[in-house]
């Protein structure tokens, strides 16, 4: 049995993977201000002897603290995401990543606890080759645009936390996830699954943004969860960065349609331009693919959860989200 702290457990991610470690047999601590995470999600496992859940914020160095020494390993999850929370609050985005990570980091010296850090394939920036590697280069739009403020701070994040396993001997492990989704994601920040599915089944337009010819690859929840925990149990992985995704990729065009196909729905798809969706001036990628052979190579991951299978949960769940209403 190992001692988890998850912070940001309430959330999407989170409260997948603290249900797969308590599955496990794992004791599981989690750390959530609820700022976006919800008690729902955790409803699975709600009473569960072995979950511990605080309620607090990882800007609180003591609480931090006290939980760390709690426990063995820490998944910081806490983070701000998503397309439009980024956009629309900026200065909470840049303080949440950084900041948070810093503290969590600052806590695990004490006891040299390792520290498995949420980064995003966003750090790639404007990169667009395929599939990207760990060692690529990152490429970030200019400061003017607050749409590259999430890349920079995750970044960030990742030389924080290299930084503090080679300078303080705390065992980092740094996960690049590649648009993971699945059920309890939401689309209000701009997630884009959840965000289609739900137009879908409420009959309303599907809105496309730019051409719908950018591509993507999803990855569902519990194979990101599943490589996750694979990697935090390797000591191989400390000190190194993985791309957590799935190789396949789609246009967002295409995944309107597998939508429409799935649900049954005859809501017509309208393109929207990105000026009009996120604000003037908005950039975004053509593609974004991993390479995700080093996960492979040292742990075995490969996904194992097809998009369609992932579309299917994501529109039980908020089927049954609507008919609980």
């Amino acid at each position: 049995m190992t001692r988890a702290l998850i912070t940001g457990g309430a959330g999407f991610i989170g409260s997948h993977l603290a249900e797969a470690l308590l599955a496990r047999g794992d004791e599981v601590w989690i750390l959530d201000d609820l700022s976006t995470g919800r008690l729902e999600n955790l409803k699975a496992v709600q009473g569960h002897p072995r979950l511990h859940l605080q309620v607090g914020s990882v800007f609180d160095a003591e609480l931090v603290q006290s939980l760390v020494d709690e426990t063995e390993v820490v998944y910081h999850l806490a983070a701000s995401v998503g397309v439009r929370l980024i956009l629309e609050r900026p200065v909470e985005t840049i303080e949440t990543n950084i900041l948070g990570t810093s503290a969590v980091l600052r806590a695990a010296v004490k006891g040299r606890r390792k520290v498995v850090i949420a980064s995003s394939s966003e750090v790639y920036g404007k990169n667009d080759q395929v599939p990207l590697r760990e060692d690529d280069d990152s490429l970030l739009g200019p400061t003017v645009k607050s749409r590259w403020s999430y890349a920079a701070s995750k970044a960030i994040d990742e030389f924080l936390a290299l930084a503090y396993w080679h300078g303080k001997e705390v065992p980092a492990v740094i996960l690049r996830y590649f648009n993971t989704v699945g059920p309890r994601q939401t689309g209000r920040y701009g997630m884009v699954v959840p965000r289609l599915v739900a137009q879908a089944l409420a009959g309303q337009l599907l809105t496309v943004y730019g051409d719908g010819r950018q591509t993507r690859s999803f990855t569902d929840v519990a194979d990101a969860v599943r490589c996750t925990i694979l990697l935090a149990d390797h000591p191989g992985a400390v000190g190194e960065v993985f791309n957590v995704g799935n190789g396949r990729e789609v246009s967002i065009l295409e995944l309107a349609e597998r939508i429409l196909a799935l649900t049954g729905s005859r809501s017509p798809i309208t393109l929207v331009p990105y000026d009009e969706a996120y604000g003037r001036g908005f950039e975004d990628l053509r593609r974004r693919v991993p390479e995700i052979a080093k996960a492979r190579a040292l742990v075995g991951y490969e996904p194992q959860v097809d998009l369609d299978e992932t579309l299917r949960r994501v529109i039980a769940h908020l089927r049954a989200q609507a008919g609980a209403a």
